[in-house]
């Protein structure tokens, strides 16, 4: 039997390992499937943590995770972001109506593309609003010399410049696609406050959640404790420390918040914490369940998508259609390398993943929250 942690004592430890015991056997079946490496999943509830178990691998290629491995977050950087943003409003410093040009001048004169390919100088003007839900017209693309790429570019500043001349793919605000929005939401931060952008969510956000371990580069030391990526995409099979994608250079100031940080799974979990708990966090307010509230609600919906989408943060909608148990109403998002979380208010709880493997996989979550509540249905 593998050793479950809990904060709790041996006696409820023996009561509850059967009650879990779904979760364990969803994190094995991941390495035994091939689609994950090694990986640790905990669930926190009522104010603490009633599950925490890491399933190793122990493949002769991988590493073992333990409590201080370090992950590439990717997508899972933007919470983290929208989070900066309220701030700033809460602190009076922006309007979400703003114009982005207000803040950069650049983005004056954006043009739109035609559905030919052609392109016009955009009717409408794009805004804060539109970055926060994904609304822009930016999208990912698929050169990873382009864009938010710390290859290419040294500071956000860089990068502004560089993407204002790149055509968005519809007018702003008439539809929704998930692209590379909270990277210039990062230069807005650093406009507004003087500082990088990474400055700002260390003393707004890493500081006063105790994240001491998530940034946007590593060190030497660091770096012995970053989980390789395991890879399985069909043509590529086996664990690698060669595909990255950004340097995590400590020299770079290209901080991008939609994809460039690295952390640990306590770190995420005092972010989680805190969302959990109305925007609190051993006693310190970060910002506003009001500020929660607009971050969940619902800007735009998919067709036969169970979740909405909110301010870079999905939102479940048709719990049926959803197929998991979960409740209507929870939030979280993904990362790229298969890091997973949500928050659930009504239950008081979260769920959070965290491997580094390839292809990604949306089902990853939605097992790990079924496995999770059939749980606490038991």
């Amino acid at each position: 039997m593998k050793k479950l942690f809990f904060p709790v004592s041996l006696f409820i430890f023996q009561l509850t390992f059967s009650q879990f015991e779904e979760i364990n056997s969803f994190q094995k079946k991941l390495i035994q499937n091939e689609i994950t490496g090694s990986n640790v999943a905990m669930v926190w509830q009522d104010g603490q943590e009633i599950y925490h178990h890491i399933e190793n691998s122990f493949h002769s290629k991988g590493k073992a995770i333990n409590t201080n491995s370090i992950f590439p977050i990717w997508s899972m950087s933007k919470p983290i972001t929208i989070v900066a943003m309220m701030t700033l409003k809460e602190k009076g410093l922006i309007d979400f109506e703003d114009n982005v040009s207000k803040y950069l001048p650049e983005f004056k004169n954006l043009r739109c593309k035609n559905p030919d390919g052609s392109v016009y100088r955009c009717k409408n003007a794009l805004t804060i609003f539109h970055l926060l839900t994904h609304r822009s017209g930016y999208g990912y693309y698929s050169n990873p010399q382009f864009f938010t790429s710390t290859v290419k570019y040294n500071t956000l500043d860089e990068f502004s410049e560089d993407v204002a001349n790149h055509p968005v793919e519809f007018e702003p605000g008439s539809n929704y696609l998930y692209g590379i929005n909270m990277a210039i939401l990062g230069r807005i931060v650093e406009v507004i406050t003087k500082k990088t952008f990474y400055e700002y969510l260390k003393d707004e956000i890493f500081d006063p959640l105790q994240m001491k371990d998530t940034k946007f580069y590593l060190t030497a030391s660091d770096r012995e404790r970053f989980q390789p990526l395991y890879i399985n995409n069909g043509s590529l099979k086996g664990y690698t420390n060669d595909l990255d994608e950004l340097t995590y250079d400590i020299n770079n100031k290209a901080y991008f918040g939609g994809e460039g940080l690295t952390s640990t799974m306590a770190d995420y979990s005092h972010l989680c914490k805190m969302l959990v708990n109305g925007g609190v966090y051993n006693g310190t307010r970060i910002i506003s369940q009001e500020s929660i509230d607009e971050m969940t609600q619902s800007y735009s919906t998919v067709s036969n998508d169970p979740f909405d989408y909110g301010y870079s943060l999905f939102v479940l909608s048709d719990p049926l259609l959803d197929g998991a148990n979960s409740s209507k109403g929870i939030f979280g998002w993904s990362g790229y390398h298969n890091t997973h979380f949500w928050i659930d208010q009504e239950k008081n709880l979260f769920g959070l993943f965290m491997t580094r493997a390839r292809e990604f996989s949306f089902d990853i979550q939605k097992e790990f929250r079924r496995a999770v509540y059939s749980s606490l249905d038991n």
